[in-house]
């Protein structure tokens, strides 16, 4: 496990933050603490499930205010864009679980109607109070975060995707297989990451003039098409970097303009630099 203290003027000096991955499955287990403004607004690949054990942690997701408290569990699909806030001075911690798709994907197979399509749903809360997930998470975080063993690991993990298909509203799939504008444009943005791409480029593809494109994606998505691109790119730098390529690399293969540039945002988005990110996950000290 790393413990990666911020010593970033923006960042308070007792926020921490530590994380490890587990190379099996692919999950990362995180636990932080932040004090003031936490992070900005981003999005995951993954699928993330947590707790908050202190504190009151505010934050933005599809578009409401959420105030989560101890005890309380968050649910956050693939690319639901959410930010956070401490609003005590004293800040808040959290504990949370980061599932790769293909690996719940599998995991909910036999368990939950299409699950090859629940994916592209939502949860129905964002916050709950359900008893019987968050004893789940924690025990699948213990587990994980403290290296159990496999054995302990894959209990704990069959026994949080049994709680967790309850929580999956897979009907809610059709919104995200629509071949709207913003649809398109978002397929562009992930075909191209790496390209310096315009307005008038998605305008031209999508068929639309670029102010009209910008109000329709920003509706539906939740960002503006460059914070969409900004969060793209660093998606695939997370996975990048956890499969050993240099930041320098990194920062050039996604479609940062350098390594510095690449730091700058990944700071912003996930409160430690790039290299901090990448000994955490191969747990190089």
């Amino acid at each position: 496990m790393h413990t990666r203290r911020m010593p970033a003027p923006s960042r308070h000096p007792n926020d921490w933050l530590h994380i490890r991955r587990d190379a099996e499955t692919g999950i990362e287990s995180v636990q932080a603490h932040f004090t003031g403004h936490a992070y900005d607004a981003h999005a995951h690949d993954e699928v993330l499930i947590g707790v908050t054990q202190d504190g009151i942690q505010r934050f933005r997701c599809h578009r409401s205010t959420h105030t989560s408290t101890r005890g309380r569990v968050i649910l956050i699909e693939p690319g639901a864009v959410h930010d956070g806030d401490a609003i005590e001075e004293g800040g808040f911690t959290y504990a949370m679980l980061y599932l790769p798709q293909s690996w719940l994907r599998t995991a909910l197979d036999g368990r939950l109607p299409a699950a090859s399509t629940a994916l592209s749903g939502r949860f129905r809360e964002t916050l709950t109070d359900d008893d019987g997930l968050r004893d789940a998470i924690v025990r699948a975080f213990a587990a994980i975060h403290g290296r159990e063993g496999r054995l302990a690991r894959d209990v704990s993990l069959h026994r949080l995707v049994d709680q967790l298909s309850d929580h999956w509203d897979h009907r809610a799939t059709q919104a995200a297989s629509e071949r709207s504008a913003a649809t398109r444009v978002r397929d562009y943005l992930h075909a191209h990451m790496a390209d310096d791409i315009g307005l008038d480029d998605l305008a031209t593809h999508a068929g639309m003039d670029r102010f009209r494109l910008h109000r329709q994606f920003t509706a539906a998505v939740g960002q503006s098409p460059h914070a969409y691109l900004v969060n793209l790119r660093l998606r695939a730098a997370r996975d990048r970097l956890t499969r050993g390529d240099t930041p320098a690399d990194v920062a050039m293969a996604v479609g940062f303009a350098d390594q510095s540039h690449l730091g700058r945002w990944f700071r912003r988005a996930f409160g430690m630099s790039p290299g901090a990110y990448q000994r955490a996950c191969t747990n190089v000290l």
